[in-house]
C-alpha cells in the first residue's frame, strides 16, 4: 500500500481534533446544535491553519444524521460518503484553476437542485481571491440570496482581493497563525502514535520553523524522519536535514560584530555555506535570535516569554550587557530588509556578506540609526578620555573668505510683525530648545538657521547634508513642533531646507512697520 503523508494521514476529522482554532470551532459547534446556521462563510488566514479542514468538518456536521455536540459522527451513510468525496451534496472547487464566468455559472445551475441526500449542498471555493471580476459579479446574487438548503464556505490567504460586496454578505471568521506549543503538543502526539523516536528539543524546532501552519510542521517532521528513518531524531539531525544552524552559532555571530570583526563575520559565514546551510533559513533564525535579546533588554520577566534552555538564557544576559537597545533594532532592520531581498537573489551570499559589513562599520550608512551609534560610539571614546585632534600647520590653514573679498553688507527684508513676533521668539531661544530636546536634535541641528516661511511657520536651513537628512524627518519635526507648543502655548509649524552652494544667510528681518518708517514712504506692493 502507498505511503500517505503526515499533513494527510492526520487531517482533522472532527471539530475536537482541530488544534489552535477554538474561537473559531466554538462558534460553528454552536450555530449547528442551536440550528442557526448561516448560508454564506468567509475563513481567511495564513497557509496550514485549518481553513480547508473545518469547512469539511463544518460540510459533514450539517448533513450528518447523529451530529455530537456540534461534531459529525463520521459513521452514518452521509458521513461516510462525503469522507470518500462520492457525496454530490458537497462540492469543493479550486478557484485558481476554475476562475471563470463560466464555472460560477455551473454552480448557479447546479443550486436550483435539492440535495439528494441529507440536509444541504455546500460548496467549498478554496483560494476564492483569484476569481475573476466578472466571476464574482456572477456569485454575488446567488450568494446574497441563495436557496434554503444551499451553503457556501470561501477560503482565502489574501482577504485583502476580496471584493467588499462579497466581504458583505458572509460571516467572516479569521484564523490565527497556530502557537509554538500548539504545535509541538500535536506532533509530540502524532510521534507517539506513529512510534516515532524524537527528541522534544527537535520537535520544538520543528514547530518553530512552521511559522504557525500545523500542516508545514506535519510536512517537515516528515522530511526529518524520512531522512533518519529507524533511528532516534535528534534536535542535531533537525538542523542537518532544514539546513539551519545551532544557536552557538549565532551568539559568534552576534559576537563578532559586536566587536566590528568583520573579517570573523565573513569567515563563519563562510563555514556555514561549506556546510551546506540554507542561508535563507540562517538570516531569518538570526533576526529571531536578535527578537530574543532585545526582548529579554525591555520586557519585564522576558524569561518566562523565551522558550529557552538556562544555558541559553545564560548567554543571551552576557550578549544584552554587551549592546544597547538602538543599536539592536538596527541589527533587526537590516537583516529583515535582507530577508526581504534574499527571496529573489541569485547571490545570497553576497547580500548577506554585505550586510554584516554595514553591521560592524555603521559609518558605511548615512541613515539615523547608524549615525546616533556612531555618535554613541564617540561619547563613549570621550568619556573614557579626551580625543587629541591634529592641529592643521599655517601653511595648510586655509584663507578666510574674509580676507580674500570684502564682506557684502546683510540685507533687509520686510515681513508681516505677526511671523516677525514668531521668529524672534523662537530666535531668542534657539540654543536652548536645541539642548533640551537632545537625542538627534542636539547635534544634527547644528549651525543651523531659521528664517519666516508664511504664518505661524518657520524654516530650518541646514548646512550639511547629513544633518538635514536626520533633522529633515517628520518625526523630528513634530517632535520640535510638540516642544514649541507646550512650553510656548504657540501653534507654529516647521519646515527644513538645504543651504544653496554660495548663498548668504545674515538677512535682517524687520517688520513692514519698521522698514515703512525707515524709508519714509508708503509701500505698494505690485501684482
Amino acid at each position: 500500500m502507498s505511503y500517505t503523508a503526515l499533513y494527510r494521514k492526520w487531517r482533522p476529522t472532527t471539530f475536537e481534533d482541530v488544534k489552535g482554532q477554538d474561537h473559531i470551532v466554538q462558534t460553528l459547534q454552536n450555530q449547528i446544535t442551536s440550528q442557526r446556521v448561516g448560508h454564506a462563510y468567509l475563513f481567511c488566514g495564513t497557509r496550514g491553519t485549518g481553513k480547508t479542514s473545518i469547512a469539511k468538518i463544518f460540510a459533514r456536521a450539517v448533513n450528518c444524521e447523529h451530529p455530537v455536540n456540534g461534531s459529525p459522527c463520521n459513521e452514518c451513510d452521509t458521513c461516510r460518503n462525503i469522507l470518500r468525496g462520492s457525496s454530490m451534496n458537497v462540492v469543493e472547487i479550486d478557484a485558481a484553476s476554475n476562475n471563470g464566468v463560466e464555472n460560477i455559472r455551473e454552480i448557479r445551475e447546479q443550486v436550483q437542485y435539492p440535495p439528494t441526500e441529507g440536509k444541504y449542498r455546500v460548496y467549498i471555493i478554496d483560494e476564492v481571491h483569484m476569481l475573476s471580476t466578472g466571476a464574482f459579479n456572477a456569485l454575488l446574487k446567488t450568494l446574497e440570496e441563495p436557496p434554503s438548503y444551499v451553503i457556501f464556505i470561501l477560503a482565502t490567504t489574501e482577504v485583502h482581493k476580496i471584493p467588499i460586496t462579497v466581504l458583505s454578505r458572509c460571516q467572516r471568521y479569521d484564523f490565527k497563525r497556530i502557537t509554538i506549543e500548539t504545535i509541538t503538543g500535536r506532533l509530540k502526539e502524532l510521534a507517539e502514535a506513529e512510534q516515532i523516536p524524537v527528541e522534544d528539543r527537535a520537535l520544538t524546532y520543528v514547530a518553530k520553523a512552521a511559522d504557525g501552519s500545523m500542516r508545514d510542521a506535519l510536512s517537515l517532521l516528515d522530511q526529518c524522519v524520512a531522512f533518519h528513518f529507524g533511528t532516534l531524531l535528534t534536535y542535531d539531525n533537525v538542523l542537518e536535514v532544514l539546513g539551519a544552524v545551532d544557536s552557538s552559532v549565532f551568539s559568534e555571530m552576534l559576537r563578532a560584530i559586536i566587536g566590528k570583526d568583520t573579517t570573523a563575520c565573513i569567515r563563519r559565514l563562510e563555514d556555514m555555506v561549506i556546510q551546506g546551510r540554507e542561508l535563507g533559513q540562517f538570516v531569518t533564525d538570526f533576526i529571531w535570535y536578535l527578537r530574543n535579546l532585545l526582548v529579554l533588554k525591555t520586557a519585564d520577566d522576558a524569561e518566562g516569554m523565551l522558550e529557552m534552555s538556562e544555558d541559553n538564557l545564560k548567554q543571551l544576559r552576557e550578549e544584552a550587557q554587551m549592546i544597547d537597545g538602538e543599536t539592536l533594532m538596527r541589527y533587526i532592520r537590516i537583516f529583515s530588509e535582507l530577508s526581504n531581498q534574499l527571496r529573489y537573489a541569485s547571490q545570497k551570499r553576497v547580500l548577506i556578506e554585505v550586510a554584516l559589513i554595514k553591521l560592524t562599520r555603521p559609518q558605511m550608512e548615512q541613515n539615523l540609526d547608524s549615525i546616533l551609534q556612531r555618535l554613541t560610539e564617540l561619547e563613549a571614546r570621550v568619556e573614557e578620555g579626551p580625543v587629541y585632534v591634529p592641529e592643521r600647520s599655517a601653511a595648510a590653514a586655509p584663507v578666510p573668505a574674509a580676507s580674500k573679498e570684502e564682506v557684502e553688507p546683510p540685507q533687509k527684508q520686510a515681513i508681516p510683525k505677526a511671523q516677525l513676533e514668531d521668529l524672534n521668539l523662537i530666535r531668542q531661544d534657539w540654543g536652548k530648545i536645541i539642548r533640551e530636546l537632545g537625542g538627534a536634535i542636539r547635534p544634527s541641528f547644528r549651525d543651523t538657521v531659521l528664517e519666516p516661511n508664511g504664518d505661524s511657520c518657520l524654516c530650518i536651513v541646514f548646512s550639511s547634508p547629513e544633518n538635514y537628512a536626520i533633522g529633515s524627518r517628520p518625526t523630528v519635526l513634530g517632535e520640535l513642533e510638540k516642544y514649541v507648543e507646550e512650553q510656548y502655548g504657540r501653534e507654529m509649524y516647521f519646515k527644513a531646507r538645504l543651504k544653496n552652494a554660495g548663498e548668504r544667510l545674515n538677512t535682517i528681518y524687520v517688520s513692514d512697520e519698521e522698514l515703512q518708517n525707515a524709508i519714509h514712504m508708503e509701500i505698494s506692493v505690485e501684482d
